[in-house]
């Protein structure tokens, strides 16, 4: 097991980070020792086969693998549901979402790729720990950036007509064509029962005639989502730059019910496209959202999924955001975690449900990963079950990713030690550790009803003691979030 973490190392165990080209694909499993050869009976093969078996599968259990997401819709939409008084569905909630909505504060690479943060704590009065797993890029600004080549496609539908949807929309885009560079381009197309270029692509140089269209979008007919799609991405593909950052932005609420609805032909025209490196940003807005299906998108067409309701969120996602984050700073990102088995007796990773890769597929380049702009964070938990009296290495973790523009793929790694685990959460735990972990804890109670075992109203204490500790507002507005649930029920 100690070969799993042969690039860990120094004082206690605990390794720094590690960026280099990756090594060849491998398994990505630890050497197995090799069985001892002796005489038996006729069974004695099959039992040392499912001997062999059981203990692959037990350092197999200890193994997780996943893609990297940086979506944050479904933290979002959950405010919104909840402000108007509304449980949202269990199937909407996606824990990794509200713990990536929070700022971090893991430092930067000095480079392009990632750090590797590793750190957890332990729960009190029991025998788990909360292991905390943080990436991040390093940031950049809209002057230094790379020019960019975006395509909105716009759902001007009949369910758009709803106050807060089509108009909000219109009201983000001239905030973002404000931005926008001079050496950008910008196309927009329409989408109803049809799909329309009002403009093709066109320099920033010609803003009047952009915010002219943007004015001429209204609400008429159907929701033909894939006609919409395929012709933002034709546009985008036929004015491909490869200097440029080439990106379709879906503004909608998800509501398909014209063309091809069925989610799986719609998913994979996008992932044909994103193939071409053109990628996609889905943007949700409306009271009733097709969350499940503008998250698949995201994740299909290598981009992200935010959610919008107010001209503040508009403001942020369009103003601050999207100009500076419009490139990439790695493309198929996945993370691997490998748990020691002599001191971890099980695992479990907060989300990423849709995310989860086999362990062979993590040095597997063919396989999709994740898209991850600059100055990105990325945060995974995992609840984990310690043997008693554990001491040594805990867990290796990994991050694998290719270059956005050459695909060479290198890694960067750290590993953790049993000492290094805070002896209490709520107590010794870094601030941003204990904001993470009540933002995953809520997600899981609206969920699963099983917040770490902790109930709305001890949630709601942390959250409010954080807020005044962060000094952070969004960690404030989590705290009445976390009481308007407790008035639901």
């Amino acid at each position: 097991m100690l070969a799993l973490a042969a690039c860990g190392g120094g004082p206690g165990g605990t390794a720094g980070d590690s960026a280099q080209r990756a090594p060849e694909p491998e398994s990505g499993l630890p050497a197995q020792p090799r069985p001892t050869l002796r005489r038996a009976g006729p069974d004695a093969g099959r039992a040392a086969d499912r001997k062999g078996e059981a203990r692959r599968d037990a350092v197999e259990a200890q193994i997780s693998t996943f893609a990297l997401d940086v979506d944050t819709a479904s933290y979002a939409y959950a405010r919104r549901t909840l402000g108007e008084g509304r449980r949202p569905e269990p199937a909407q909630i996606r824990p990794e979402e509200f713990v990536n909505a929070f700022g971090q504060d893991y430092a930067e690479p000095a480079g392009d790729g990632f750090t590797v943060h590793v750190d957890g704590a332990r729960m009190p009065g029991s025998d788990t720990a909360v292991v905390r797993v943080g990436l991040r890029t390093r940031g950049s600004d809209a002057a230094s950036r790379r020019p960019a080549d975006l395509t909105f496609v716009v759902d001007v539908s009949g369910s758009m007509g709803e106050p807060g949807r089509l108009d909000l929309v219109k009201q983000a885009l001239h905030t973002l064509i404000d931005q926008l560079a001079a050496g950008d381009r910008v196309s927009v197309v329409a989408f109803s029962d049809t799909a329309e270029t009002l403009v093709p692509m066109t320099s920033l140089t010609a803003r009047p005639e952009l915010h002219a269209a943007v004015d001429r979008l209204a609400v008429q007919g159907g929701t033909n989502l894939e006609a919409g799609l395929v012709t933002g991405y034709r546009q985008a593909a036929g004015a491909f730059r490869a200097a440029a950052t080439n990106r379709v932005v879906l503004l909608s609420d998800g509501l398909a019910n014209q063309g091809a609805t069925a989610w799986q032909a719609i998913l994979d025209r996008v992932k044909e496209y994103a193939g071409r490196q053109v990628t996609l940003l889905t943007v949700g807005v409306g009271r009733q959202y097709g969350d499940e299906l503008m998250e698949q998108l995201a994740d299909n067409g290598d981009g992200a999924a935010v959610y919008v309701s107010s001209r503040e969120e508009a403001e942020k996602v369009f103003a601050a955001r999207l100009p500076a984050t419009i490139e990439l700073r790695a493309r198929d990102a996945r993370a691997q975690v490998v748990f020691n088995p002599s001191v971890v007796d099980s695992q479990r990773l907060i989300g990423y449900d849709n995310r989860a890769m086999s362990a062979e597929e993590f040095r597997d380049d063919d396989r999709d990963g994740g898209e991850v702009g600059p100055g990105h964070a990325v945060t995974a938990l995992y609840s984990v079950r310690l043997k008693p009296g554990a001491t040594g290495q805990l867990a290796q973790a990994t991050v694998r990713w290719q270059d956005p523009d050459t695909r060479a793929p290198a890694e960067a790694g750290r590993a953790v030690d049993v000492a290094a685990l805070a002896p209490s959460i709520w107590e010794k735990a870094p601030v941003r550790l204990q904001v993470d972990v009540t933002a995953a804890a809520f997600a899981l109670y609206l969920r699963d009803r099983d917040a770490f075992g902790l109930d709305l109203p001890v949630l709601g204490e942390h959250a409010r003691r954080l807020a005044e500790a962060a000094e952070d507002p969004m960690v404030g507005e989590l705290a009445r979030l976390i009481d308007q649930a407790r008035t639901l029920g």
